[in-house]
């Protein structure tokens, strides 16, 4: 067992409003409570009730329209075959499921970081919840309920919403921290089994493995590690495994963190905050992974409030974080979540690590190939395109790195920013950029 002491979370965390009495109900009898026009906000990732989503989306016909408001999904929910009629959706983290419907006008983009995410669905806010839907694991011996897999913001739109229904899923892993609640949180408890959606992951081809090589390198032992999503973090912690004591503090972890701590490579011991555990706000992967993460004492959830705190960020040591981008510019400006004026991603944590590593003295990592377009298109450009979402502005640049090297960008001029950025991009684009 982990003898660390429980790290205090408390401080970050919305007080309850009130309780609520929960009962248990069918889907049908809960999701009727949903107000006509009501906003319903629902976890991302493999936190989505999908089954409750599906009574929804059976019931459709109850409401002339209802706003689902999400962040990226891992697989389609059943209301998105029903966009316009009578769903529409928001969303601050969009993915290639939304396509379609946003394409018919049915999805509304909200530029937000994972950082604001908290306070998005607030009431008196420009977004306020109706209602909140969250899958849960439990109830534990002590009477208590988790929400597993996805922390994020969900505790503070739960606490402000004036209705809460939960699908106590017996698939869910139960995870500690945060992610724990009382039954008094909720105002039903629908009984719904449903697989997880789970985070495939591609597999590393010789740019990606390239890139990880060059990343790897720059993580110490006992570096605190952040990792975004795709199939380069996931070889850059392939490639950790001699490392001892690293910690994770993160906005996701996932199969590759399961791997790095079953090998001993990650105790988070000399971790500056929550030290002896991996902390993220969110979780998702294979089966294995999950069945990893249920229960496990080195694994503590928490709100996106802490995670993704500035203030929480200033603290790290030796901090790494690794994310990824659709574009450079040779000033350093980041473009993360659009390709041709279309959005295909949001900003997640990105910003919110670059700024936090800005200020601990750690790294942010951007790494990319250096092409998109089957090798047609630079990702490292003169300047972004002129429709192109600014991700992470060019002060808080810091390394980039490609399958050609790592360019070093922080405090540095826009001359010496050229230069570098072009001496990683691809061969067949150098000349051009270093014009």
């Amino acid at each position: 067992m982990n003898s660390f002491p429980e790290p205090d979370f408390t401080s970050y965390l919305a007080a309850k409003t009130r309780s609520r009495g929960a009962r248990v109900a069918s889907a049908g009898e809960a999701l009727r409570e949903i107000p006509d026009g009501g906003r319903v906000v629902v976890p991302p990732l493999s936190g989505t009730p999908v089954a409750l989503c599906a009574v929804l989306d059976e019931l459709r016909d109850g409401w002339a329209e209802i706003e689902l408001a999400c962040g990226s999904l891992l697989e389609g929910i059943a209301p998105i075959a029903h966009a316009g009629a009578p769903f529409r959706f928001s969303t601050y983290q969009t993915s290639g499921l939304l396509r379609d419907a946003d394409a018919a006008g049915f999805v509304e983009h909200v530029p937000a970081s994972y950082a604001q995410v908290p306070l998005l669905y607030a009431p008196g806010g420009p977004h306020p919840a109706d209602a909140v839907l969250v899958q849960v694991a439990g109830p534990s011996p002590e009477g208590r309920y988790s929400l597993s897999t996805s922390v994020g913001g969900m505790l503070d739109a739960m606490r402000g919403a004036p209705l809460v229904i939960a699908q106590v899923n017996p698939r869910a892993p139960y995870a500690f921290g945060a992610a724990e609640v009382e039954e008094d949180e909720f105002d039903f408890l629908v009984g719904l089994e449903s697989e997880l959606p789970s985070l495939r992951r591609a597999e590393p081809g010789p740019a990606e493995l390239a890139i990880a090589r060059s990343v790897a390198a720059l993580v110490p032992d006992a570096g605190t590690l952040q990792f975004g999503l795709g199939s380069v973090p996931e070889a850059i912690m392939g490639m950790l495994g001699d490392r001892r004591d690293l910690g994770v503090h993160s906005g996701l972890i996932s199969d590759g963190v399961m791997a790095l701590a079953e090998s001993g490579a990650i105790t988070a011991a000399e971790q500056a905050t929550a030290p002896g555990y991996i902390v993220s706000t969110e979780a998702a992967g294979s089966e294995a992974f999950y069945r990893w993460l249920d229960r496990n004492p080195l694994v503590r959830m928490a709100p996106a409030g802490y995670t993704h705190s500035l203030e929480v960020l200033a603290r790290q040591r030796n901090f790494v974080g690794i994310n990824s981008a659709v574009q450079v510019a040779l000033d350093g400006a980041v473009n993360a979540e659009s390709v041709g004026g279309r959005q295909i991603s949001g900003p997640g944590g990105q910003p919110d690590f670059a700024a936090g590593a800005s200020l601990n003295g750690g790294i942010s990592v951007v790494a990319m190939p250096a092409t998109a377009a089957r090798g047609k298109a630079s990702r490292i450009v003169r300047r972004l395109d002129p429709d192109a979402v600014v991700t992470t502005p060019r002060y808080h640049a810091d390394r980039v790195a490609t399958e050609f090297g790592v360019a070093e960008l922080r405090l540095r001029g826009l001359s010496e920013r050229a230069r570098a950025l072009a001496a990683i991009a691809h061969p067949d684009f150098r000349g051009g950029l270093a014009d």
